[in-house]
């Protein structure tokens, strides 16, 4: 008989959870911080924007008085709060929190290889290109491609 002489590996001690904002991230988020509490493991929110604003959108922040850049760092800044607060929430006060511009499903597994979490965590839909660009084809390319464990809340 052989016997496994290993040690279990270390319990993963960072979780990243992207959002864009939608309810379906903002389940996500919640999910990584439970999970992330019962491991004590470093929670790291992420969200992932456009660099720049539709026609629509910008043509409207214009009438408003609003440059472009400072309105995608609001989005982006309310998007990361509420994530933060549902985390505290849940009882993860310190989660980091990170904002990235380009294309979401590229820059969140450039994130897994660079964070090396144990375990990704994303909504199964997003809301759309204004709010963050978390589409299904986002969860399913991480499913495929990511260095670590996916979860993919509905």
């Amino acid at each position: 008989m052989i016997q496994n002489t290993a040690r279990p590996g270390p319990v993963a001690t960072r979780i990243l959870a992207a959002t864009d904002g939608s309810e379906s991230a903002g389940r996500a988020v919640e999910r990584a911080a439970e999970l992330g509490k019962a491991l004590g493991a470093e929670l790291v929110i992420v969200t992932v924007g456009p660099d720049r604003l539709s026609a629509a959108e910008a043509s409207e922040a214009a009438r408003d008085g609003i440059a472009e850049g400072d309105l995608l760092e609001r989005f982006a800044r309310e998007i990361l709060l509420d994530a933060s607060k549902r985390a505290r929430e849940r009882g993860v006060p310190g989660a980091r929190t990170l904002h990235a511009v380009g294309d979401p499903a590229q820059v969140l597994l450039d994130l897994a290889r660079r964070e090396q979490p144990g375990t990704v965590v994303v909504g199964r839909r997003g809301r759309g290109r204004l709010a963050g660009l978390l589409l299904g084809s986002v969860s399913q390319k991480l499913v495929s491609l990511a260095p670590c464990a996916v979860v993919v809340v509905p």
